[in-house]
C-alpha cells in the first residue's frame, strides 16, 4: 500500500494543494507516476520549514528563500536532475496560485535549474533490438502474456512510445487503422504510423487473450483482468536482458531511443523524428544525433589497428 504523502501546512493550504494535484490529474492530463513525484517535491519543500506554512508565508516569500531552499537540499545531497525537478515544481504550484489568483508571487520564476549533466539516451543495436522482440514472447508465465509482451515491445520500438502511452491504449484505438493517435506528455496529441508488423503483434495478443476485449476497454491486461501496469513490464524486461545476455540499458524507454536513432540513422530528418515522438523542442531530438556520433566512433575504434 503506497505511503500517504504529508505536507507541514495549514488546513487552507492543504486544500489548495489537493485542489492543485486534481487538477493536474484531470486537466493537464498527468500520470499517476508525475503526480506522485510532484507530491513529494512539494512536500519536501514543506517541511524545509519550522513553521507550517499558510498561504500568506507563500505569498511573502522572496528569492532569498527559495535560494536558500535550493542550497539546503543540495547539501542533503540532491542531484542536479532532483534539485531541477524540485525546482519545476515549485514553478508549476506558484503558476497555479497566480492563475487562480490566491496569491501573487512570480519569485520562483527568477530561480534557475542547475545544469544537469549532458546524458546520451542508451539505445539499443539493431540486432539486439529484433532479437528482444522475438524472444520476449518466450519469458512469460503463459502464451497469452508473452504474446502481450511482444506487442507492447513492438509498440514501443515500432511506434516510438512511451511505455504509459502504449499502456494507456484501448481496444479499438489500433485495428486496421494505419495510424493511431497518441495523447502524451502535457496531454498533447499526435499521429503515429502503425506497421503491419505491429498490426500483427496486436491482433496475435488480442486472439489469445482470456478476457473479454471490449471497444474502449483497455487493451493490455494483467493476469487478473486490470489494466497493466508499468512495472510488470519493466520487469519483463530485467527477465528479458539476462535470459539474453543484454546490459541494464535495457529498458522500456531505451526501445522508444532505438526507434529515434534507427530512424536518424536511416535519414529521416530531425523534424519528422520530433513529430513522431512528441517531443515539445526540437533540442531533445537533437540529443540522437549525438548519439549517432557516439556509435560511429565505437565502431570506428574497432576498426583501427591495435
Amino acid at each position: 500500500m503506497k505511503q500517504e504523502i504529508k505536507y507541514k501546512v495549514d488546513a487552507e493550504l492543504a486544500q489548495i494543494i489537493e485542489d492543485w494535484l486534481d487538477w493536474l490529474k484531470d486537466e493537464r492530463r498527468y500520470s499517476a507516476h508525475t503526480l506522485d513525484g510532484y507530491a513529494r517535491d512539494l512536500s519536501d519543500f514543506t517541511f524545509s520549514f519550522e513553521k507550517y506554512l499558510s498561504i500568506a508565508m507563500l505569498e511573502k516569500m522572496d528569492v532569498r528563500a527559495f535560494r536558500n531552499y535550493i542550497a539546503e537540499a543540495s547539501a542533503r545531497g540532491l542531484e542536479k536532475s532532483s534539485l531541477a525537478r524540485h525546482i519545476s515544481t515549485l514553478r508549476n504550484f506558484f503558476k497555479f496560485l497566480n492563475a487562480r489568483k490566491i496569491i501573487k508571487n512570480t519569485a520562483i520564476s527568477v530561480i534557475s535549474s542547475p545544469r544537469r549533466n549532458k546524458t546520451l539516451p542508451k539505445a539499443l543495436d539493431v540486432d539486439q533490438t529484433f532479437d528482444v522482440l522475438e524472444q520476449s514472447k518466450n519469458f512469460a508465465t503463459n502464451a497469452w502474456q508473452g504474446l502481450r509482451d511482444a506487442a507492447i515491445l513492438t509498440l514501443l520500438y515500432g511506434c516510438g512510445l512511451r511505455i504509459s502511452e502504449a499502456l494507456s491504449l484501448n481496444v479499438g484505438d489500433i485495428n486496421d487503422n494505419d495510424f493511431i493517435r497518441i495523447r502524451g506528455k502535457g496531454n498533447k496529441e499526435r499521429i503515429v504510423p502503425v506497421l503491419p508488423q505491429i498490426k500483427d503483434a496486436v491482433h496475435a495478443y488480442i486472439k489469445e487473450c482470456p478476457y473479454n476485449l471490449k471497444n474502449g476497454e483497455p487493451l493490455f491486461l494483467g493476469a487478473r483482468g486490470e489494466r497493466l501496469s508499468p512495472r510488470i513490464i519493466q520487469r519483463q524486461l530485467q527477465k528479458i536482458r539476462a535470459g539474453l545476455g543484454l546490459s541494464h540499458d535495457l529498458t522500456p524507454h531505451a526501445l522508444r531511443h532505438s526507434f529515434a536513432t534507427h530512424l536518424l540513422a536511416e535519414g529521416t530528418d530531425l523534424r519528422s523524428i520530433q513529430e513522431l515522438l512528441g517531443h515539445a523542442s526540437l533540442s531533445t531530438t537533437q540529443r540522437y544525433t549525438d548519439v549517432n556520433i557516439e556509435t560511429l566512433k565505437k565502431e570506428y575504434s574497432k576498426l583501427k589497428p591495435a
